[in-house]
């Protein structure tokens, strides 16, 4: 029985219904030019400051839908270093942070360069510097061996697992990676953002490499989607979105890879998430005009270089709520010298205590 779509008579002759595809199609080009246009009207450091917040949330997001969790702080300041955009509360970062910042990076702003065998081996090897998957070693730049029994993907406790998908043999990896990236460098009249969301289930069907599959997917996704848009900036995450709707991706994963080739149903859940993700890059805006009326607003305000880190810090979006404590940890004061610097901007009527009541004081920003 021919249970995966890899192991049909025409894979990879991938095809669809474009007439179900017309609506959602017409809404994300509607989405992604109407999103262009309000970006271009805005000045230079506003589009960066969207820029950085944006390509911050991808990378975040992208590892998240994986069970990985990197420091927020630590992404943003290698994405600011390598764009040589000057922060506030730059931090020092890891080198698996660096890693996926600079595959992301290079899919993003060199979009419009051709992918290769090569130029996938190097993000895999900056995904993984250390030549291991957490403690185990892995086959880093170069397609997986298989050494270990079939690539599956499995859920459930040892001994009552699920297996919800096994990738082609690995021996069948080189040739499937050389009709993928053929195709994938080709100029056949298909929309991009139809291309993306092909290439997105072909390429982690193939699952070519022995861990990062999914990240190399979204970024490959990404590239596309950049070329769709004709810019290297970047003002939506798809991988946000997706992880919002984690169960459903691997659902509508599973269900596509044990489907037809016809793909449609794949297709126009793709387009329908990255609406939601083009829609919902309306708050990632809103969040950057408040930063720039804040600081309008507060422009003849002197304040010292802990206060200028700590409101940033706010306008980026703190963890939890903000307490003296915090304050003194993060700025590495004393708690006495937290709480002057704090009593300084209440003064100032730039921070103010929150109403509700606890068992310690609470701050936020005086909404401006």
């Amino acid at each position: 029985m021919k249970l995966y779509i890899y192991e049909k008579t025409d894979w990879p002759n991938f095809n669809w219904d474009s007439s179900k595809l017309i609506m959602p199609l017409s809404e994300v080009r509607n989405l992604q030019g109407k999103l262009l246009g309000k970006m271009e009207s805005l000045g230079f450091e506003l589009r960066s400051d969207a820029l950085l917040k944006t390509l911050t949330l991808d990378v975040l997001k992208s590892t998240e839908i994986e069970g990985e969790f990197l420091n927020s702080d630590q992404v943003r300041s290698s994405i600011a270093r390598k764009l040589g955009m000057e922060i506030s509360g730059s931090v020092p970062s890891d080198r698996d942070v660096d890693g996926v910042v600079e595959m992301m990076l290079d899919s993003t702003q060199n979009c419009f360069d051709p992918m290769s065998k090569e130029r996938l081996f190097d993000w895999h090897a900056a995904l993984f510097p250390t030549g291991r998957s957490g403690m185990i070693p892995i086959t880093v730049a170069d397609w997986r061996k298989d050494l270990k029994g079939p690539m599956q993907v499995v859920s459930g406790a040892m001994g009552k697992e699920k297996i919800h998908f096994e990738a082609p043999d690995s021996s069948r990896v080189e040739e499937e990676m050389k009709a993928f990236l053929k195709w994938f460098n080709s100029t056949q009249n298909i929309d991009l953002v139809i291309k993306a969301a092909t290439a997105h289930l072909w390429f982690v069907t193939i699952h070519p490499f022995d861990d990062g599959n999914g990240r190399i997917t979204r970024a490959l996704t990404d590239l596309l989607l950049a070329r769709s848009d004709n810019t290297t900036q970047r003002f939506y995450s798809m991988s946000a979105q997706i992880r919002k709707e984690r169960k459903k991706y691997y659902e509508m994963l599973e269900l596509s890879q044990k489907g037809e080739l016809d793909i449609t149903t794949w297709i126009v859940w793709f387009l329908n998430c990255l609406i939601k993700a083009l829609k919902s890059t309306e708050s990632v805006l809103n969040d950057v005009l408040i930063k720039a009326q804040f600081w309008n607003c507060n422009a003849k305000t002197i304040l010292n270089e802990r206060q200028k880190k700590m409101m940033n810090k706010l306008l980026d979006g703190f963890d939890g709520k903000l307490t003296s404590s915090k304050w003194a940890k993060i700025t590495k004061c004393s708690k006495d010298t937290a709480l002057r610097d704090i009593q300084d901007l209440i003064e100032k009527k730039v921070l103010q205590k929150e109403a509700a009541g606890g068992r310690s004081t609470n701050y936020e920003l005086v909404v401006v």
